[in-house]
């Protein structure tokens, strides 16, 4: 399965969640897309269900199947609540992480910047976007980076502080995971135990 670069809209008008951030859209046409798409009133499958969730956590950190898999793989075996830790380990993510510290807007662009080589990590490029950050690795704008106006634009105003998990240094344009994020501080409305439930079945 390739990176979904379709209309944000439909897919969020199909999972009922403004999952790219604020979506107008949900606003006026809040049931899913398509010719009969206001007329659908089926009760949706246990199955449906917890597939849905899936699908909303996949899109709204942009991972693809396998990616996700072996994310959900490696949160099995780990020590704690399984749905807990594929939450901690998506937003480790590298490219969720630049999203998080407000220098790009949405995980999309997060991604971009992380492609295109104007991040670091702890002084050293990378442009690898699911790179896995550590608590104590410093997260910062690449030096000839730091005058683009996207990132100017994006950290104008934004509010460093609703995330207590993440600690902003405006001297060096970066910040650190101090730690893995708890549950109640993520403000993702996801389902994961649906999703821990999915994968149970197969």
């Amino acid at each position: 399965m390739a990176r979904y670069t379709g209309p944000k809209s439909k897919i969020a008008r199909k999972l009922g969640e403004p999952i790219y951030g604020e979506d107008k859209v949900l606003s006026k046409k809040n049931y899913p897309p398509g010719q009969h798409g206001a007329n659908r009133r089926r009760k949706m499958s246990e199955y449906g269900t917890q597939l849905r969730e899936k699908q909303k956590a996949k899109y709204t950190y942009g991972v693809l199947e396998r990616q996700f898999r072996n994310l959900f793989k490696k949160a099995s075996s780990s020590k704690g609540v399984t749905g807990e830790v594929l939450l901690q380990l998506l937003e480790a993510r590298l490219d969720n992480v630049v999203y998080r510290l407000g220098i790009a807007r949405s995980r999309a662009a997060a991604r971009q910047l992380v492609l295109h080589r104007h991040i670091t990590v702890n002084g050293r490029v990378v442009n690898i976007p699911s790179y896995s950050v550590v608590p104590g690795e410093l997260v910062a704008v690449r030096e000839k980076s730091k005058s683009l106006e996207v990132i100017q634009d994006s950290l104008a105003g934004f509010n460093h502080a609703k995330y207590p998990w993440i600690e902003w240094d405006q001297n060096v344009m970066g910040g650190k995971l101090i730690h893995e994020p708890q549950r109640e501080d993520i403000p993702e409305n996801i389902k994961e135990q649906l999703i821990v439930e999915l994968y149970s079945k197969q």
